[in-house]
């Protein structure tokens, strides 16, 4: 691996606590800073306050050399070649994103400058950020050449973040000088090398020494298109499958046989044809919502974007009342909830569409016993247990006595779920899953009402409840 280059990243969110980890990991010295005091104080003891797979034993590995948190930024800013900004830019009233964390940031680190610095956006960002806070330097007397500003936009999914920084699909870089395209480039040196991945303790991933990221090097304006286009794009793929499944319902085909079909067209691919209830998480829903005001202000019509939207809206509502149609009504009825965070994998429950339908089934007077492997603390301060509410320690015993299960994100654990005692356990083996997670005539010749998204509803065959009671469910292949 190359030298080591000094990183200062602000913000130890999903993106900066991740970044700061596998910077440290590649070879760097990295501080992370965050102006909440208690936040740094949990790092430095060891604690992690997000779920994610492989960052509790990067930290542990790199806390005590090559990473440390701090909440003083000057000091961050001064010891730094690069700086990395990967704050929140949350969704503001008018939908564009909300850059007054970046603002704040850029122009305390402006007050901070006595040497050549990088100053990077890793948050996502509106095309022409990176003039703004050039600006912001500028005004704030700091000289032109002591500095460049750049844009590395992250590719992460939450749950596989730390394998996607790593062996990421690709690595993308705006710069608009050599000078700071050379840092950049040093800095993911041990990826593109192929480096990384000759080391013995290095985190699995589909990369190799012979097969590394590619580098797209480009312009600052462009690096920030490319986040918010891909994201958008993204979210327009997971709501075009969604109507397809749509269709198959009122067809009788199975919209899983169709995404195949079309995933097996290499223009297409199979990669987010996944019918379910909806997009939701802390970056879809907000870079739709950004993107689609960025092109207001440019006047572009996209319209498309809206009907995204508006699509993501309808399929939460469409699978409420196919619970509903499951169940006739919810007034006290016993429903069993799999999933409160916006996917499996993570606990993070921002815009998560199943605890919007957790809410409406409560609305509807339903009692709800819920299971998550990760979220549950986070969903408790949204949605307090109580006499409607509880949260339970497994999903066997958020299935006790049920009137049904409702299975609304796609942890493995789900996945992989006794059939024969989850039956056993229910009052009536009703199952509606979001996230078509079972083969139906599985779950028919085991004795389930089964209904998902996109697929035809199945009964229990005759004599099911006399199989085998300890098969496991799977999805099809």
């Amino acid at each position: 691996m190359s030298q080591g280059v000094s990183i200062a990243v602000v913000g130890s969110g999903y993106v900066g606590l991740v970044a700061a980890a596998c910077f440290a990991e590649i070879g760097h010295h990295v501080v992370c800073v965050d102006n909440d005091e208690a936040k740094v104080q949990v790092l430095r003891e060891g604690g992690v306050p997000i779920h994610e797979e492989y960052l509790p034993e990067l930290l542990n590995r790199h806390r005590a050399n090559r990473v440390e948190f701090t909440s003083d930024l000057k000091a961050a800013t001064r010891g730094a070649q690069a700086i990395f900004i990967a704050v929140g830019t949350p969704q503001s009233e008018t939908g564009s994103a909300d850059l007054s964390y970046v603002d704040a940031v850029a122009s305390e680190i402006a007050r901070s400058i006595d040497s050549y610095k990088v100053i990077v956006e890793k948050s996502t960002v509106p095309v022409y950020t990176n003039e703004w806070i050039r600006r912001v330097l500028e005004r704030n007397g700091v000289p032109q050449d002591l500095f460049d500003v750049a844009s590395n936009p992250e590719f992460l999914r939450e749950g596989t973040a730390v394998v996607d920084f790593l062996h990421a699909d690709r690595i993308v870089l705006g710069a608009e000088t050599e000078r700071g395209a050379a840092v950049l480039r040093a800095i993911y040196e041990p990826l593109t090398s192929g480096a990384y991945y000759c080391s013995e303790d290095g985190v699995p991933g589909p990369r190799a020494a012979d097969d590394p990221p590619p580098v797209l090097l480009t312009t600052t304006k462009a690096a920030e298109i490319i986040k918010h286009a891909s994201n958008a794009f993204l979210a327009t793929k997971i709501s075009f499958i969604n109507v397809v499944a749509n269709i198959c319902e009122a067809a009788g085909a199975d919209v899983e046989d169709v995404a195949r079909g079309m995933g097996l067209d290499a223009r297409i691919g199979p990669k987010f044809l996944r019918a379910g209830i909806g997009y939701g998480g802390s970056c879809f829903p907000k870079d739709v919502a950004a993107f689609r005001h960025v092109a207001e202000q440019m006047n572009v019509d996209f319209g498309l974007l809206e009907e995204v939207e508006k699509i993501n809206a309808e399929q939460k509502r469409r699978f409420f009342q196919k619970v509903r149609s499951a169940l006739w009504t919810f007034r006290g009825k016993q429903i069993a909830a799999l999933g409160l965070a916006f996917k499996g994998g993570t606990d993070d429950i921002r815009e998560s569409p199943a605890l919007e339908i957790v809410e409406l089934m409560l609305r509807e007077g339903a009692l709800v016993r819920a299971y998550d492997p990760a979220a549950a603390s986070r969903a408790s301060e949204i949605i307090p247990a109580g006499r409607q509410m509880v949260y339970a320690d497994d999903p066997y015993e958020a299935a006790r006595d049920a009137d049904a299960v409702v299975i609304l994100n796609d942890w493995q654990e789900f996945a992989e779920l006794d059939l024969g005692r989850l039956r056993s356990t229910m009052r009536y083996p009703i199952v509606v899953d979001g996230r078509n997670l079972f083969d139906p005539a599985a779950m028919a010749a085991q004795g389930f009402t089964y209904l998902s998204v996109g697929r035809p509803a199945r009964h229990p065959v005759a004599g099911a409840a006399n199989g085998a009671d300890h098969a496991v469910g799977q999805r099809r292949s």
